[in-house]
């Protein structure tokens, strides 16, 4: 990466290092791994009360003019068709050959203007990408400026704390279904304000699994927000969260990294197949065409499955091989210890779980995600080897039950 002096900042900087953060680069960034707290408890705070992160670093970039929603539906995965404003949508941007360019979030404004929510230091990329493809030329590229602010308040207590500094949150809340959003991406004509007069976009969307939302901000006013929410949601359990939280919340949610759990290799086979326009018929074909769709052939490429282990215990990804049956099958693409669940007998149960026992604590599991060279039905137990250890896990359709990111916020 270099030395520190090349890394990016985001502007709640000078609060991370007030708080103890502990800090590494990612993507470009100087970004918190945890706070004093821990990663742990971070994690289990998001899934019992509330955790604020700062996701500043994203990218965002707006497609314009007429012609953007046709021009979008061929160069994204899902069917933009039937999108409306004040809906968004999850998907991926795939190469001629199928591979995954970035995977993204897209929010019309109106029917010829979207906003697009990248990963960090993707926007150039993905941009470039798609002036590449036809129909580039009769729409216009543009990266914000300034760059947005972003937190995410995630959690089941997130409403409750958004409520404090949202004027209005009921009557906005009894219309905001899960991949909701409210407000406008031009920041000064937002109809969402917060208590201070902050226009802000609220977006019912995350990378945690629970519920919860993403505020996008003027990066003047991140750190106003940040203290207040902090301040206001602390009777409620909320903690500041870094990327470690992050990223074992999100793979306890069955949610893939991009360019780690999708890559450099076709988008197919895998746990996300929501985010392909099937046609639901049984078959493997699909509603629309898109770029990367004639790539995207079951049976020639490698599977992407999701797998639980039967206690903490974990192995190197980088050098750790997947086996069935003494035969190496593949390689492990992210593996993390889930806090917030455990076992009962064969039965994954989590800290939200119906039936969990009474006073009944979760050890957590080891869990991820492995790229094997065969189909493996839910319930196959191939092993995980390394250098040190040897350890048997479970192919399971998920992994945390019990999400709470879908919930009516009434």
């Amino acid at each position: 990466m270099g030395n520190d002096t090349e890394l990016r900042r985001t502007g709640l900087f000078p609060r991370h290092q007030a708080l103890g953060a502990q800090l590494a680069p990612f993507a470009g960034w100087e970004m918190p791994l945890w706070y004093r707290s821990g990663a742990i408890r971070e994690h289990l705070a998001v899934i019992q009360a509330a955790g604020l992160f700062d996701t500043s670093h994203m990218d965002v970039f707006f497609v314009e003019g007429r012609g953007s929603l046709d021009f979008l539906n061929y160069a994204f995965t899902r069917d933009l068709s039937r999108i409306r404003p004040g809906r968004a949508i999850y998907g991926a941007f795939l190469g001629s050959n199928g591979h995954t360019v970035d995977d993204a979030i897209l929010y019309p404004r109106l029917e010829d203007r979207f906003a697009v929510v990248v990963n960090a230091g993707m926007a150039p990329v993905v941009m470039a990408h798609l002036r590449e493809l036809p129909g580039s030329g009769q729409v216009s590229l543009r990266e914000p400026e300034p760059r947005y602010g972003k937190l995410d308040l995630q959690g089941p207590a997130a409403a409750s704390i958004l409520r404090k500094i949202l004027p209005g949150a009921e009557q906005l809340f009894a219309d905001l279904p899960y991949f909701a959003f409210r407000g406008d991406f031009i920041l000064p004509g937002s109809r969402i304000r917060l208590e201070d007069g902050t226009p802000a976009i609220l977006s019912r969307t995350g990378y945690t699994g629970e519920l919860g939302f993403e505020i996008f901000l003027s990066p003047d006013r991140l750190g106003a927000v940040w203290d207040r929410l902090l301040e206001l949601g602390k009777p409620d359990g909320l903690i500041p969260c870094g990327l470690a939280a992050r990223d074992s919340l999100r793979v306890g949610a069955l949610l893939p990294l991009s360019h780690q759990d999708i890559g450099d290799w076709p988008y197919v086979n895998h746990p996300w197949l929501f985010a392909l326009p099937l046609r639901g018929d049984g078959t493997f074909s699909f509603r629309k065409d898109f770029c990367g769709a004639a790539a995207l052939r079951p049976e020639e490429n490698p599977h992407t499955l999701a797998f639980a282990g039967f206690d903490q215990r974990r192995v190197d990804p980088h050098e750790a091989k997947v086996l069935l049956e003494g035969t190496e099958i593949g390689s492990i693409l992210s593996i993390v210890t889930e806090m917030g669940i455990g076992r009962i007998g064969a039965d994954i149960v989590g800290l939200a779980s119906p039936n969990r026992p009474e006073g009944w604590t979760p050890r957590g599991l080891a869990c991820g995600f492995v790229k094997v060279n065969r189909p493996l039905p839910a319930g196959s137990r191939p092993l995980l080897r390394d250098a040190r250890r040897e350890i048997e896990v479970e192919i399971v359709g998920s992994i945390r039950p019990n999400r709470t990111a879908a919930r009516r916020l009434s």
